[in-house]
């Protein structure tokens, strides 16, 4: 009997803090292709745009298609092991991280314990890649006097926390309307040769997100890939938005680097799309993979024509708060 589907997708064999049942997240192992013997670490936990959704679907195209090791993990609930994004200070399996080659954020204002946010600070001393998507630009609210409350969205010793020091910004507003206008993605035209955008056309970045505001200029080296237009709908054929929303438009992608107190200089990427909806467009897909090979210094591997379809059944529902699916374990997501 083959175990778990054809994706032989083994569980995450270890144990939260909080006591948890052992699947507390999920391995796909990877295997054949240019991404052999390279792991990445998904770290999800979100209360709107399913993470829980989006990240185990782009693991899945990440290992199936590509060859990584890709581990992902959750937001679990303390008192029965389910997934729950709204349980804010829970995210067990993140000594994970210890043997990562690529971290991948999709978290929103989490309050982690110290000993579960000591892996994601360790991680980020060492100054290794990471790509930061959608709410990853404020990924923690740590409340009271903790060892990482600098990582805080709204910081003023470590101006902006996580977000604005290492992925480019934190959490400033919604520029498009939220949940009535779309993105598309424009390419920024000095960039259209980037490795990230190769294989990708104007227009084929869209998603039903809306565009979030970033401070103009972004800080350091960092360098926009994308514009977000404004569409008037939630369509990708809809019209763009007239006036002064979309000009000047927003970036809603860019790289650029930062130095881990190792000294280390590492990439980054980041995204304020990808909720789990906006995986459903191709382009939006394969900027995502092209950029974790960019992160990775992979980018001499990236082919315009690499696959990245969905893998198995992917139905993402809707974004809004409490809109999760109830009463899953990561163990029910290793047979999808």
């Amino acid at each position: 009997m083959r175990t778990l589907g054809i994706m032989a997708v083994a569980l995450l064999g270890m144990a939260g803090t909080c006591g948890q049942a052992a699947d507390a997240g999920l391995v796909f192992p990877g295997g054949e292709g240019p991404g052999k013997g390279k792991h990445i670490v998904l770290v999800s936990g979100d209360e709107e745009y399913r993470s829980e959704e989006a990240l185990p679907q782009l693991a899945k195209i990440l290992s199936k298609h590509h060859g990584f090791k890709c581990t992902v993990l959750f937001a679990i609930d303390k008192n029965d092991g389910t997934i729950n994004p709204n349980q804010n200070d829970n995210i067990p399996g993140l000594e994970a991280l210890k043997t990562a080659d690529l971290m991948i954020v999709f978290l929103r204002f989490r309050d982690l314990p110290d000993e579960q946010m000591k892996h994601i600070a360790d991680y980020v001393a060492a100054g290794k890649p990471i790509l930061g998507m959608r709410t990853a630009t404020h990924s923690f609210n740590i409340k009271g006097k903790k060892a990482y409350s600098k990582y805080t969205w709204n910081g003023k010793d470590w101006e902006g926390g996580f977000g604005r020091q290492i992925l480019g910004e934190t959490w400033v507003a919604h520029h498009g309307r939220h949940g009535s206008q779309s993105t598309r993605g424009l390419l920024v035209k000095e960039q259209a040769a980037h490795p990230i955008l190769k294989g990708i056309k104007d227009g084929e970045i869209w998603g039903p997100t809306d565009v979030y505001a970033v401070h103009l200029p972004l800080p350091g080296d960092s360098q926009p890939l994308v514009l977000g237009q404004v569409l008037e709908g939630m369509k990708p054929t809809d019209k763009p938005v007239m006036g002064k929303v979309n000009d000047p438009m927003m970036p809603v992608a860019w790289v650029k680097t930062y130095k881990g107190e190792k000294g280390h200089t590492g990439r980054v990427f980041t995204t304020t799309m990808g909720a789990s909806q906006d995986l459903l467009s191709e382009g939006t897909r394969r900027m995502l993979v092209n950029a974790c090979y960019w992160a990775m210094g992979m980018e001499g591997k990236i082919s315009a024509k690499s696959t990245v379809d969905l893998v198995g059944e992917y139905h993402p529902l809707p974004f809004k708060f409490g809109g999760y699916k109830k009463g899953v374990k990561p163990a029910d997501l290793a047979q999808n």
